[in-house]
């Protein structure tokens, strides 16, 4: 387990849930223990559209959870990390 320290915090919330490995810039996304153990749970296997199906329906349940989102789907502009949106 790796403990975020109070500025990775800060960054995660404000440039979004994507972390980097410097050493192969592989790209992470960090989603809370709850929908990751759902997503788990919920997939079963690892047929990659049924994967997908499933993630966005857990990530829209989520996302009707979360009084933030519209302010975030409102931007205009993502910042840029070397992701594309």
């Amino acid at each position: 387990m790796i403990e975020l320290t109070q500025q990775q915090l800060h960054d995660l919330q404000e440039s979004g849930p994507i972390a980097i490995n410097p050493t192969t810039n592989e790209e992470y996304v960090l989603v809370p223990r709850l929908v990751y153990e759902r997503m788990c749970r919920i997939m079963g296997n690892d047929d990659v559209l049924a994967s997908g199906e499933l993630v966005d329906r857990v990530m829209a349940e989520d996302d009707a959870n979360d009084p933030t989102l519209a302010s975030y789907q409102s931007l205009d502009e993502w910042p840029d990390h070397g992701a594309t949106r």
